[in-house]
């Protein structure tokens, strides 16, 4: 882990100090700043809280939708962690270096254990299933200069990996474990081969800090790791946009899309307004369950839930 200059809280309305009842700043300074806090929050009429990792789609849907309707005149949106954005909920703010933001969400898109969590203390109304991830690859350098062949490549001793942090993000995270376990199974690797690599301690494994969709490439360009794996329409991103930087290797290096290959857990992203769904939160809602919207995310990798 790279350390930088911890500096103290400079405003005035929060005092500098390591209370945990505060509101929680956000700041990653390797990869993110506030590159996951989207538009401006004093014109926007409609604010989206999301999941980060289907941001690329997101936000062409927030595009179109904005075209539909241009007296929303902006859309402030944010593609953090989900934990990050119960934190702004719960505290009513959140603290990016040292600017507060203190926008509530109009609609929230998220894993179903998140909106569960908001359903239960009634800041959301009922959720529905809105689109699903089509599994899980392995993100490598351009040109793959290490020879990574499969998820077996993993095991070798030569090769480091990044994964997304166990304690930050959670959700991301468990996926990624649960693929390498049951797809090494249905490889005919041991299982316990694979959790004892999974769960040791060893520098064979990095982890991100907080934003794994923003650091998984850093690390991977850096050279820090030679492999990231990373949700596919994560990987698909970012080899359109840095297509020179980075390629795509199967879990199982057989060339198959990973919604076909056995093992390979695919992620379900629900949607819901908030109790004050503002003047736009139901129509955007209902525009994300159109057909225009389903193409929009299958373009990007991701696809209708069944």
């Amino acid at each position: 882990m790279t350390h930088y200059l911890t500096w103290p809280l400079e405003t005035a309305a929060h005092p500098a100090s390591n209370r945990t009842d505060e509101t929680s700043r956000w700041m990653q300074p390797a990869s993110n700043i506030s590159l996951d806090f989207h538009g401006d929050p004093l014109q926007a009429k409609l604010v989206v809280f999301s999941d980060g990792n289907h941001h690329m789609a997101l936000l062409e849907v927030i595009r179109r939708f904005q075209q539909l309707q241009p007296n929303v005149q902006d859309v402030f949106y944010a593609t953090t962690p989900p934990g990050v954005l119960l934190d702004i909920i719960k505290h009513g703010a959140i603290i990016l270096g040292n600017l507060t933001l203190s926008r509530q969400p109009h609609v929230f898109i998220s894993p179903e254990f998140i909106l569960q969590k908001l359903y239960a203390t009634g800041a959301v109304n009922n959720y529905q299933a809105f689109m699903r991830s089509c599994g899980n690859v392995m993100l490598v350098p351009h040109g793959n200069p290490k020879g990574i062949e499969n998820l077996s490549s993993l095991l070798r001793d030569d090769v480091t990996l990044f994964l997304s942090n166990p304690k930050t993000e959670t959700a991301s995270y468990q996926v990624y474990y649960n693929t390498l376990l049951s797809m090494a199974r249905s490889m005919g690797i041991e299982t316990g081969i694979m959790q004892s690599y999974l769960d040791s301690t060893t520098s064979s494994i990095l982890y991100g800090e907080r934003i794994h969709h923003r650091e998984a490439p850093q690390y991977v360009y850096d050279g820090r790791a030679d492999v990231a794996v990373v949700y596919y329409h994560l990987a698909l991103r970012y080899t359109r946009i840095f297509p020179e930087q980075f390629s795509i290797v199967p879990l199982t290096g057989e060339g198959a899309t990973p919604a076909d290959e056995t093992g390979n857990e695919q992620t379900t992203y629900y949607l819901s307004t908030m109790q004050d769904p503002g003047e736009f939160g139901q129509a955007f809602v209902e525009f994300c369950l159109t057909d225009e919207v389903a193409e929009i995310y299958r373009a990007h990798g991701l696809q209708k839930p069944v």
